[in-house]
């Protein structure tokens, strides 16, 4: 239990920064959800519209420090490769 008023303070900044933080993963995993489920159904057409939107959230979340700028990329990267590769197939 905090003290002092600092702390008190402390204690309530941290509580809104955790909200906000967890808030901002969910989204982080729908999107990447709502992606991955696009490519396994084979819905080309939505997932290449959806993939400014996904690129965006999820570099929104690098930004701010819930996940690593390398672990935005490499997902954008990987899932990027995968729209490319139905393309090839069909």
């Amino acid at each position: 239990m905090p003290n002092t008023k600092s702390a008190i303070r402390r204690v309530n900044k941290t509580q809104k920064q955790t909200f906000k933080n967890k808030l901002r993963k969910s989204k982080y995993k729908s999107v990447v959800k709502k992606m991955q489920d696009y490519i396994d159904s084979g819905k080309l057409s939505e997932a290449k519209k959806f993939l400014p939107k996904f690129h965006s959230q999820l570099m929104k979340v690098a930004k701010t420090g819930v996940i690593n700028k390398k672990t935005a990329s490499r997902k954008i990267s990987r899932l990027t490769k995968k729209i490319v590769s139905i393309k090839k197939k069909i």
